[in-house]
């Protein structure tokens, strides 16, 4: 895909950056990138987890500065060395958290640190009455009718988004800036605010979307921006990039429109019982109404962009999150998975998308790390005692290949796979029925990959169902006998095993 520019007319970008590349220490998070930005049109920035998207974010805004390159606002060379010189510069943003204080008041919210001031210097005080005023005029204009005196904490997330939005037109923003700003917003409020974004880029302001979904991108944006790995692949107007030829230019190849013929992962005789299933399961801005199975000794991987749902639909099943409606049951029994225990005791493993922060202890041993779970099965007593934990730990550190040199090693002085292996290990000691891989490669080397994907393929042939969430598209289609394809947050489909990643990103795309 060639790196594709077109101006949408002869005006000059309101913002354009030239050649921003960002370093830290030996990785390079931005490589000679190239951004436009013009008046009245909303702008997608788009790319797969790491392209360096939050990095060019962070440039823009002052919260860290270019190593080299030129950022120009109407014409004029700038370089904001922090968010607040930014803001005064009239770059505002609003990220997928909001960033606001809670425990004050609409108003104070949007004025915050620009109070309106009434009396003579040096004995000034705050003019609340013109600040509730100019609060609410900034909300007209976002067709949003609240009481501003009543605190941010009372309102919905979407109502604090719509805040969040009024502070950057209080300070006269050129430039909007939206990190993931539907992530937790139902389809009628991200409808809501695709209107209020379209009024303002009609005012003529220039608007970054961030976003994973698709469909946002074709429904509200006019021009698209693809980084892939901290390089630049292309600007292009969005009515001359498809859905397919977008997702070809966040992973780097083409992508074909017809699902592949190629040999699947035939099991022969009749298949087991249904184990786990899910009918319309749903949790506000998160997932959909997703209808979902999956059979002792079967491998069912789930496909989609990241922010589709599928580590939202894992949390989901391991009681992590709880949903709202729709209902799980487990061998034909309806259960209510209200805390990882609960899953635990019912027979489900989870192994996070998050090694580091979620998956592993690192000041304890990899004898105590693989015991944890099992410990945690089983309730505060019986304790497991060392003995026993250490003939567990070694009889998982023989069959994983787990590279250390004892169990009593803190699980921190491992290499990544390695830390990945015992964590794998901590799950497989509560002999689980269903285990949820969440990323189970991420960030490991080739030879720690094949052993992994290895062990997962022995797993289900011995009877364990397994469900397999990856970004790595090739891994999936690989290992899996059914692929479960997800889209803004939805399931779109379900693809057999042996097809190709080819025909899971045409789904995505919404192609037949």
């Amino acid at each position: 895909m060639t790196n594709t520019i077109k101006a949408p007319s002869a005006a000059a970008p309101v913002l354009e950056l030239s050649g921003v590349t960002k370093q830290f220490s030996s990785v390079r998070a931005l490589s000679e990138v190239n951004l436009r930005l013009f008046a009245g049109e909303v702008h997608a920035l788009m790319g797969q987890n790491g392209a360096g998207k939050s990095t060019l974010i962070k440039v823009l805004t002052g919260v860290f500065p270019a190593d080299h390159g030129d950022m120009r606002l109407n014409g004029q060379s700038i370089r904001a060395a922090s968010p607040l010189e930014a803001q005064e510069l009239g770059i505002s943003t609003v990220y997928q958290e909001v960033n606001l204080c809670p425990n004050l008041s609409v108003a104070e919210n949007i004025f915050a640190g620009r109070y309106p001031r009434k009396g003579m210097a040096g004995a000034w005080a705050i003019d609340w009455a013109r600040m509730y005023r100019e609060s609410r005029e900034l909300l007209t204009r976002l067709n949003l009718n609240i009481d501003v005196t009543q605190t941010l904490s009372s309102y919905s997330v979407a109502v604090q988004q719509m805040v969040a939005i009024a502070r950057g037109l209080s300070i006269s923003a050129q430039v909007l800036i939206l990190d993931e700003p539907t992530s937790s917003l139902d389809d009628e409020e991200v409808e809501r605010l695709y209107g209020v974004l379209r009024q303002l880029r009609d005012q003529g302001m220039a608007i970054l979307f961030v976003t994973h979904f698709l469909d946002q991108v074709y429904a509200l944006c006019d021009r698209i921006t693809v980084l892939r790995n901290g390089e630049l692949v292309g600007e292009y107007p969005v009515a001359e990039l498809g859905h397919n030829a977008l997702i070809a230019a966040m992973v780097g190849r083409e992508i074909a429109t017809s699902p592949s013929t190629s040999a699947a992962h035939d099991k022969a005789g009749e298949q087991p019982a249904v184990w786990l299933a899910t009918k319309a399961l749903n949790r506000r801005g998160h997932v959909k109404a997703i209808d979902f199975t999956i059979r002792r000794g079967e491998v069912v991987g789930l496909g989609g962009l990241l922010g589709s749902g599928r580590t939202e639909l894992a949390r989901l099943l391991f009681g992590l999150d709880r949903s709202d409606a729709g209902e799980i049951s487990i061998n034909g029994k309806s259960v209510r998975l209200d805390s990882p225990s609960t899953a635990i005791r019912l027979g489900l493993a989870l192994c996070p998308e998050d090694r580091k922060a979620e998956g592993i202890i690192a000041e304890l041993s990899v004898r105590e790390n693989i015991a944890l779970a099992l410990q945690a099965r089983l309730g505060l007593w019986p304790a497991i005692g060392r003995i026993q934990q250490t003939t567990l730990a070694d009889g998982y550190v023989k069959a994983l290949g787990i590279k250390t040199a004892d169990v009593n090693t803190p699980i921190g002085q491992l290499s990544g796979g390695n830390q990945q292996k015992a964590v794998l290990a901590r799950w497989l000691a509560t002999q689980p029925s269903l285990l949820i891989l969440d990323e189970p490669t991420r960030g490991i080397d080739v030879a720690a990959k094949q052993e992994i994907m290895n062990e997962i393929m022995t797993l289900a042939k011995q009877g364990m169902a397994v469900l397999f969430i990856s970004s790595e598209m090739d891994e999936v289609v690989r290992v899996s006998d059914r692929i479960v394809v997800l889209r803004d947050r939805a399931k779109v489909g379900e693809l057999p095993g042996g097809t190709s990643d080819q025909a899971v990103y045409a789904m995505i795309a919404g192609q037949a």
